[in-house]
């Protein structure tokens, strides 16, 4: 059974924890503003000498993560606790790939991944060697079939993405991430090799988390939720996030189950 939170606060469970795992679009920020209650939250967490990081499926290093967190007037020492998907796949890219034509899928804004490399970016993509994708085009940014027949010819490529969220909320606005275009490109027969929750990579590559009792917070029974379920993590989901509609119709028992997924704790936003 999944507690609600929302009258006690996660000020009633945090003494169970050491380490927290905390999403940021959709429980820290909505892609616009920071969320007051959530920015209070991670202040108490601190006083309590408590770890946390700020784990987001961003498909940039942490520093172009961090600069967008200053803009929007977060605190330094609270910057100074995020790690992205972007800086997990840019570890594994620089390692591996560094040397190998690849086509960029996604907007120019994610240049910051690939600039250390940037020769190495093909604007043909028969003649690339792999696919890294951080999005969708800027002109194309709702169309997955343009993906669809984009990609049918190239499926002996394999796919680097960067961000498996499949959707995100900016604002009240829905927008489609890289996950959903890496989906159709496995559907369609494609390997994809994907950084971010809820893959172990970039859990193990933010922290040390050996031996901790660790409760990961996100609004994505997709990644964040099914990602502290496959590490063995208990989970809070924040309900007026991705799965808001869901939730209010079905009740979290039902939706969390629809994606085969275990929450311990809801609440409708974070709040201490």
């Amino acid at each position: 059974m999944t507690k609600n939170l929302d009258k006690e606060g996660l000020s009633s469970i945090v003494d169970n924890y050491q380490l927290f795992y905390i999403d940021l679009w959709g429980v820290i920020h909505n892609g616009i503003t920071l969320h007051t209650e959530a920015i209070k939250t991670l202040k108490e967490i601190s006083k309590k000498k408590k770890d946390y990081i700020l784990l987001t499926n961003a498909p940039r290093p942490n520093s172009a993560v961090k600069s967008f967190l200053k803009k929007m007037g977060m605190e330094q020492e609270m910057i100074d606790h995020v790690f992205t998907s972007g800086e997990a796949a840019l570890n594994y890219l620089s390692k591996d790939l560094k040397r190998k034509k690849f086509f960029h899928l996604g907007p120019p804004r994610d240049f910051d991944l690939f600039k250390d490399f940037k020769e190495m970016k093909s604007d043909d993509l028969e003649k690339s060697e792999y696919i890294l994708c951080t999005g969708l085009f800027d002109d194309q940014s709702d169309n997955l079939n343009f993906y669809k027949d984009l990609l049918e010819k190239s499926l002996k490529k394999k796919m680097i993405c960067t961000n498996p969220d499949l959707i995100v909320d900016r604002g009240n606005t829905r927008e489609l991430c890289a996950g959903s275009v890496a989906m159709i490109f496995e559907k369609m027969g494609g390997e994809v090799v994907y950084f971010g929750k809820p893959y172990p990579e970039v859990y193990n590559q933010s922290i040390n988390n050996k031996n901790k009792k660790i409760l990961s917070i996100g609004d994505n029974l997709n990644t964040d939720i099914k990602g502290a379920n496959l590490q063995n993590f208990d989970s809070l989901i924040i309900s007026n996030g991705v799965h808001k509609k869901e939730i209010e119709k079905d009740g979290i028992e039902k939706t969390a189950k629809s994606y085969e997924t275990i929450c311990n704790y809801i609440q409708s936003e974070l709040k201490w």
